[in-house]
Order: C-alpha cells, then structure tokens, then sequence
C-alpha cells in the first residue's frame, strides 16, 4: 500500500513513457522545445512494465494512467499496453494524448487492453489550434477523437485548457461539440508548470469565469461529492444529463485532501505530488539488481513524505524544476 503521513492512499498511477512531444504548446515548452532526455536516461519497456507490476501485484494501484510527453511517440507503447494488461489484478488502463498519431493506432490499442483516452484539444479553430501548439495538426487531433472513440477508447475525454485573450470565448461552442460527438469535456485551469516559468496567475481563466460562460448556454446541475470520489474534476450534469462536463480547478479549488496519485517520470523518478520539488530514484535500484520488495519500499517511503497539499496558495511557492513534458500529466 502507498499510504502517506495524512492517511491518503494512492492507488492511481500515472506513467510518462518520454519527455517528446511533437507539439508545441505556448503554456508548456518553448517554441525551439528542450532538451530531450537520452535514450540511455529513459526506462526500458522492460523496467517500466517491471515498475508497473509491483505497483499494482505488492503496492495496491489499481488504475494506471500512460502520459508524456506524448506516449504515442514511445515506440513500444502497444507492447507496454499488452503486458500490463495481462497482469494480476488487472489495473485500469489509460492513456493522455495530444491525439496526433492516434488514428492510425486507436484499434491497436485497444486491442492490446487499453481501456480509454483523455485527448488534449484546446479549439475547435485550427487557426487558433496553430497560435497555442504551433503546430498545423488540428485535423489529425479530431480524427485521433474520432479513431478512439470507434474503437471504443471510452469514455472519449477531452481537456482543454482556455487561455486569456486566446480561447477563453470557446467555452460554450466546445461543449456543444463535445456534446455532438458523445466526448466528455473537462476543462483544466491553467497550471504553473510551463518550461518558461512565465505562469501568472492573474493570466489563468479561472473555473469560476468557465462555469459562468458555459451558463449562458446550458443548465449545470453539480454532481455529489460521493460521485466524484477522489477524481480531480468537479462535474456537472448538462442540461439534466445524462451527459456531464467537468473542471479541474487544480489552483482556485486544490483537491489535494482526496488526492490517490503517484507518479513515475519516464526516467524512473517517483514524484508523489505534480508540484513536488523532490524526486526518489526507482532507475538506480532497477539497474543495480535491486528485489521487487527493495523497490517497492523505496516507493513507499517516497509516498509517505507527500505534503498535505501543492502550496500553490503559499507566497514562497516554486514551480517545479522540471516541466510537465518531463513530469508527465
């Protein structure tokens, strides 16, 4: 069990397989993008899928999240998918995508085990598209949605992420279409964990300002507390439901009392919060021949350090050395 000092336990797992993106997007990375971790630096196939089976077999995880970078890019992501689901207890699998590549491997996926995505579109507008990623691709992202959900990668998640001045207007419009297309929106607020370090928070769109342009155009009627559970999004039903919308409103409502997660970078990092400044090195004792039971304690001294909350809210916060490319989402 992955059990901490305030009696959360998490059973969440979230995996980066690379730190690659093919994107571009304004609030997480430079336009000319990073410095890419080396081939020698990433886990293996080998060692994540190893990583992945005490997590679920000796530390209790039951839901297991592929994010990057972009987890498409990672060559062996069918492979990874396959093997994890072939374990015992078999954990829920997922995957978050930028949805570029995802046509072509929705089907393949699904087949190995993937049980859903989460697709990050930002616009309906591929002009806008273009201003946010820098990128001509948002044709292939509606077809990768469309892929998924033929496939039946569902529920079909999309996060959005509206930026001041940019697509802060696109509210109603993307949950008509979300609506249209049986997709689940979910909005995020803008955090701070770009690779510019130039968040501010008087620039973010606030949940608050969200839900009030989505009112103008739809009745939200919120879900209870023991229907959310320990997920990030606050949902709503639309219009008497049965379809819902959700916001993750990660900055002006943390729900760190509830949270369940951990996290593994594509380097073999524990972090137990996305705000963390601390990381525990699970690579190291793979590659010195350390036991299931040596690297399964190591995680959980990892976990019982977590704070009790992100300290967004402190004046002496500091983002992350690392961006969220690196941390994975």
């Amino acid at each position: 069990m992955l059990i901490d000092t305030y009696g959360r336990i998490a059973t969440d797992l979230r995996v980066s397989l690379t730190d690659r993106c093919n994107l571009r997007c304004t609030y997480c990375m430079p336009e000319e993008g990073l410095q890419w971790l080396g081939k020698p630096e990433l886990l293996s196939d080998d060692e994540i899928v190893r990583l992945v089976r005490i997590a679920v077999t000796t530390l209790g995880v039951k839901d297991v999240r592929f994010t990057g970078g972009e987890p498409l890019l990672r060559p062996g992501l069918v492979g990874i998918v396959e093997r994890c689901a072939e374990l015992e207890p078999r954990p829920k699998l997922s995957l978050t995508t930028n949805g570029i590549g995802l046509a072509r491997t929705a089907a393949a996926l699904r087949g190995a085990g993937l049980d859903r995505v989460n697709v990050s579109l930002d616009t309906l507008r591929p002009d806008v598209f273009q201003t946010l990623t820098r990128r001509k691709r948002h044709e292939d992202v509606v077809r990768g949605l469309e892929a998924a959900h033929a496939a039946g990668l569902t529920p079909v998640k999309v996060n959005t992420v509206l930026m001041r001045g940019i697509n802060d207007d696109e509210a109603p419009e993307l949950l008509a279409w979300a609506l249209e297309h049986d997709y689940e929106l979910r909005f995020i607020e803008q955090m701070p964990l770009d690779a510019q370090h130039g968040w501010q928070r008087s620039d973010m769109v606030t949940a608050q300002e969200i839900l009030e342009s989505l009112r103008t155009r739809f009745t939200l009627t919120p879900e209870t507390d023991e229907a959310r559970g320990h997920a990030p999004a606050e949902r709503w039903l639309v219009d008497g439901g049965p379809a819902r919308v959700g916001v993750i409103a990660s900055v002006t409502r943390p729900f760190c009392r509830a949270c369940d997660r951990t996290r593994l970078t594509a380097d073999g990092q524990v972090r137990n919060c996305l705000f963390a400044r601390e990381e525990s090195d699970l690579r190291a004792a793979l590659r010195s021949g350390g036991s299931d039971e040596e690297i399964a304690e190591l995680w959980r001294t990892a976990m019982w350090g977590k704070k009790a909350g992100s300290g967004l809210d402190d004046p002496t916060f500091l983002q992350p050395e690392r961006p969220m490319s690196a941390i994975g989402g």
